[in-house]
């Protein structure tokens, strides 16, 4: 009876500790926000470069989109993106590289309800605004794109050119 026990002890620790290394990790795997290919989050205190507003919404012909879809920067700048959902459905700007919001948009179509607040990324809901301050440090060409399914094969996604 004494190893019976001993093992069962044994089991019971091991699935207290599985148990909170489960809850140990924030949100979805590999769904962490430490590190962004597009640069970094910027400091609402400091002065922007630049702002610019963001439009979502739908057309009468079925096609979701952004306004502007496409934005230069210059490398170093930090800029303030207003956000507003136009529209009749819930959007979604996700700021990332092309390969990065192509991982993201496969963990939407399992999880479509997972919704963001995160430096990169704001769900907004019909008629709802939001702001991000973001700094590019780095050189090259970034994506913003809604990842609802079907959002973004409806045309949904624009580009970030820093230079």
């Amino acid at each position: 009876m004494t190893v019976r026990l001993s093992t069962l002890a044994g089991a019971l620790g091991a699935l207290a500790l599985s148990t909170t290394l489960a809850f140990a990790g924030p949100g979805e795997p590999g769904h962490s926000h430490r590190t962004f290919a597009a640069g970094e989050p910027g400091d609402a205190k400091k002065p922007v470069a630049k702002t610019i507003e963001v439009t979502m919404k739908e057309t009468e012909d079925a096609k979701m989109l952004f306004e502007p879809n496409q934005v230069e920067i210059k490398r170093g700048e930090q800029v303030k993106f207003v956000l507003k959902n136009a529209g009749s459905v819930d959007h979604e700007f996700m700021l990332d590289s092309v390969q990065n919001n192509a991982k993201h948009k496969v963990a939407m179509q399992q999880n479509p309800d997972m919704e963001h607040d995160d430096p990169n990324g704001k769900r907004l809901a019909p008629k709802g605004s939001n702001e991000i301050v973001w700094r590019f440090t780095k050189a090259g060409t970034f994506e913003f794109a809604c990842l609802i399914p079907g959002h973004y094969e409806s045309g949904m996604h624009g580009t970030v050119v820093v230079k």
